[in-house]
């Protein structure tokens, strides 16, 4: 499979942004909006965004596949967070609109505890030997998914440790074509993907049921989007509203140099989920044949549904059904 850039920390935004005293659409609680301006962002002009590759936001959840027990893993996002203490202090703060920027960390004492085999994400600030939080006020990092895991039950679903692979959404050989399968664990070491379907974040693009629940991991940077718009706001803001292919939670542009510059459709005001999203206007298929691997499948297993619709083509995502 092709690589992109790794999401190993936040992505800047594309324009300069302007925080504004009003509840946010996008999160609870927070009293103020963060909306782009016109102005293209200094990270973006230092990334060289014009000759930067758009690709489609998915809406998932962070993961990143990185070696643990001598052998390739699915790792989920955990973001050490400050405790109750430091963040009304934080929020304070940010709420403000002050920034964080003059906030002030006791990176010892101001967090809350991780498990034994958290570990930082790659590319974040250190300072004497303990990583800095982000201006959120939070430490990216990663745990280890295991099989028997309660908590990411929804990440173990798409990983199978004893035949090393993971169930993958990607790009098919045929264009407009998108296609589910297996892919080797290994082939995946050091990237980072979206882990979507049912039971994440509200599910906006129709995966499985609750009675049946599908997931599914999108490397980052699948979706190279063909026919993008120019960088001036007016012609996103058109593209996202009148284009099919806009009909996504954003673009992400992964530079040549590694860096990720991103824009979201709450950037621009814009709403998201949408009913019908350009993922979903995709057909697509399933290649599974699992006479390719030595281990048994467990009946209940995803890895075990999909190999039974090895060959099936539907018209959209939302389309899957297993059959009884």
């Amino acid at each position: 499979m092709s690589r992109r850039c790794a999401v190993q920390r936040k992505v800047p935004c594309l324009f300069e942004i302007n925080v504004k005293a009003e509840p946010s659409a996008k999160r609870d609680r927070q009293p103020f909006k963060v909306l782009a301006t016109a102005t293209l962002s200094g990270k973006a002009s230092e990334a060289d965004i014009r000759s930067a590759v758009p690709t489609e936001k998915v809406d998932g959840t962070c993961c990143y596949v990185t070696t643990y027990k001598g052998q390739p893993y699915l790792w989920a996002r955990l973001d050490r967070k400050p405790n109750k203490q430091a963040e009304k202090r934080f929020k304070g703060s940010l709420y403000s609109l002050a920034g964080c920027k003059e906030f002030v960390w006791n990176v010892e004492e101001d967090f809350r505890p991780v498990p034994d085999t958290w570990i930082p994400a790659k590319d974040i600030e250190f300072s004497n030997g303990n990583p800095l939080p982000d201006e959120n006020g939070h430490v990216p990092g990663w745990v280890p998914v295991e099989k028997t895991s309660k908590q990411y039950c929804w990440h173990s679903s798409v990983v199978n440790y004893e035949a090393e692979v993971a169930l993958v959404l990607k790009r098919h050989a045929d264009p407009g074509v998108l296609e589910i399968g297996p892919v080797p664990l290994s082939e995946l070491l050091e990237q980072t993907l979206e882990l979507i379907g049912t039971n994440i974040n509200a599910n906006p693009y129709g995966l499985g049921s609750k009675k049946e629940p599908v997931h599914l991991l999108v490397p980052h940077g699948a979706f190279e989007i063909k026919n993008p718009p120019t960088l001036e706001q007016n012609d996103i803001r058109s593209w996202f509203e009148g284009c099919s292919e806009g009909r996504v939670e954003g673009i992400v542009w992964h530079c040549r140099d590694g860096r990720l510059i991103k824009l979201h459709r709450h950037h621009l005001g814009l709403r998201w989920p949408l009913a019908e999203t350009y993922l979903n206007s995709q057909p697509v298929v399933v290649s599974f044949n699992r006479t390719k691997y030595d281990c048994d499948l467990e009946p209940k297993s995803l890895f075990h549904q999909f190999s039974n619709l090895d060959g099936r083509r539907f018209d959209r995502l939302k389309d899957i059904k297993f059959d009884a």
